[in-house]
C-alpha cells in the first residue's frame, strides 16, 4: 500500500516502489490531489498495467498511487505566504527535477497549482529531460492555471515547455489559440457520469460552512463564517475539512455544538452554504445548493491581487454564467451581517432556491464532457 510522505524542510524523494513509472502526477493541493487521483483510475481502467507515482495527497494514496511526498501539506497561497516558504519550495522543485532526471517516468502529469508546476516544466525542459527540449518524458497539463484572469503571458512559455494541455472548461482551448501548444476540452470532472459528488441540496438539511483547505486562509475565513451562521439561532452546520491539520485550525476558534466538523469525502446534503472561492465552491453550485461566497486574503495580497487580476468574479460559476448565482463578499465586505443575510435568503426565498437550481442544469450543460473524449482519453493517447 502506497505510504503518504509528510511534508518536511528538507524534502528527499524515494525511489519508485514496483520499477518503472508510466506517469508521475504533480497535484499541490487537495482539489488537484483529488482530480489527479480520479485520472488515475480511471487511465487504469483503459490501461490496467500503467504504473503511477506522485508528488500529491491522500486521495491519491488511496487510489493506489505512491506518494513520493506530501504536496497538499505544503501548500499555501498568497505573495505573502509564498515568499515566507520560498526556500522550501525551491529544494522540492530541484529534489523533484532530480527524481525526473534519475527515473525517467514515460511522462510527468502537472495538475493546476501553476506557480510550482510551471517552473518545474521549465527546469525540466532547460535540462534536455523533457521532449520540449530534447528529452523523451512527455510534459503534459491537466487542468489549465487560470490565465484568462491574470498571467495571461504564460501561455507561451507553456507552449514552449509542454507538449500538451487538457482543459476542464471550453473557453479555455481559445485561450491559447495564437499559440503552438495543442489544448483539448475534456470535460469538467465534477460532470463525468459516474462521478459521486460530495454534496447535494436539501431544504431541510444543515448549512453547510466551507472555509477552504489551506490553513492562512481557513484562519482568517472561518470565524467569519461562524459568526454568520451563528446569527440564525439554533440551526445546525456541517464543516468539511481536507486534513487534521485543518481540524486543528477549526477546532481552534471553539465551534459551539451545533458546528459538526467531517471530513472531506462525507456526503453532506446541505440546505444552504457559505463558501471559499475554491473547488468546492463549484461542487455546492453544481448540486443546486443556494448560497453565498466570503473570501478574505492577507491585506498585502489582497492589495497586489487588485492589481493584476483582471476578472469580474472571483467564484468560477459566477464566471461561467457571467452573473452572481453566488454573491461574492470580499475583503470589508465580508462581514457577519452581511452573510447571515445571505443564509436567511438562501432558507426562506424560494425564487431564490429555483433560480439556484437553474443556474445548476446550465453549469452541467456547459462542462459536460466532449464526444471527443475523456481526461483519461488524453493521458492515455499522450502515452503512445
Amino acid at each position: 500500500m502506497s505510504q503518504l510522505v509528510r511534508a518536511h524542510s528538507r524534502p528527499t524523494l524515494p525511489p519508485p516502489e514496483s520499477g518503472p513509472i508510466d506517469v508521475l502526477f504533480v497535484a499541490g493541493e487537495h482539489s488537484g490531489d483529488q482530480h489527479a487521483a480520479t485520472l488515475a483510475l480511471a487511465a487504469r481502467k483503459l490501461q490496467p498495467g500503467l504504473r503511477f507515482a506522485a508528488l500529491g495527497g491522500p486521495a491519491l494514496a488511496a487510489a493506489g498511487v505512491q506518494v513520493l511526498h506530501d504536496l497538499t501539506g505544503s501548500s499555501v497561497v498568497g505573495f505573502v505566504e509564498v515568499l515566507r516558504n520560498l526556500s522550501y519550495f525551491r529544494a522540492l522543485m530541484r529534489e523533484t527535477v532530480r527524481w525526473i532526471e534519475t527515473y525517467r517516468p514515460r511522462a510527468v502529469c502537472f495538475i493546476d497549482y501553476p506557480g510550482f508546476n510551471l517552473r518545474v516544466a521549465a527546469t525540466l525542459r532547460e535540462r534536455g529531460i523533457t521532449r520540449p527540449g530534447g528529452g523523451n518524458v512527455r510534459a503534459l497539463y491537466y487542468i489549465s492555471p487560470q490565465i484568462w484572469a491574470w498571467k495571461a503571458r504564460r501561455r507561451f512559455t507553456m507552449a514552449r515547455d509542454l507538449d500538451a494541455l487538457a482543459a476542464i472548461f471550453p473557453f479555455e482551448v481559445d485561450c491559447y489559440a495564437d499559440t503552438q501548444l495543442p489544448v483539448d476540452f475534456v470535460g469538467h470532472p465534477f460532470v463525468d457520469p459516474g462521478y459521486k459528488a460530495p454534496v447535494s441540496h436539501d431544504v431541510t438539511g444543515p448549512v453547510l460552512l466551507l472555509p477552504g483547505s489551506r490553513k492562512q486562509a481557513v484562519a482568517r475565513i472561518f470565524p467569519l463564517l461562524l459568526k454568520g451562521f451563528y446569527a440564525l439561532g439554533e440551526r445546525e452546520a456541517v464543516v468539511l475539512y481536507p486534513s487534521e491539520e485543518i481540524r486543528q485550525v477549526l477546532l481552534s476558534f471553539k465551534p459551539n455544538a451545533h458546528v459538526h466538523l467531517q471530513p472531506m469525502g462525507t456526503h453532506v446534503a446541505a440546505s444552504a452554504v457559505l463558501t471559499s472561492s475554491g473547488t468546492m465552491s463549484m461542487h455546492c453550485a453544481l448540486a443546486g445548493i443556494p448560497g453565498a461566497i466570503a473570501y478574505r486574503a492577507n491585506p498585502l495580497t489582497y492589495w497586489i491581487g487588485r492589481r493584476l487580476v483582471k476578472v469580474k468574479y472571483i467564484g468560477i460559476a459566477n464566471l461561467l454564467l457571467d452573473s452572481p448565482m453566488y454573491p461574492e463578499y470580499i475583503q470589508g465586505a465580508a462581514t457577519a451581517d452581511a452573510l447571515s443575510l445571505e443564509l436567511k435568503r438562501c432558507l426562506r426565498d424560494i425564487q431564490r432556491q429555483l433560480d439556484t437550481r437553474i443556474n445548476a442544469e446550465r453549469l452541467r450543460l456547459t462542462l459536460r464532457q466532449p464526444a471527443a473524449g475523456t481526461a483519461a482519453d488524453w493521458l492515455v493517447h499522450h502515452l503512445d
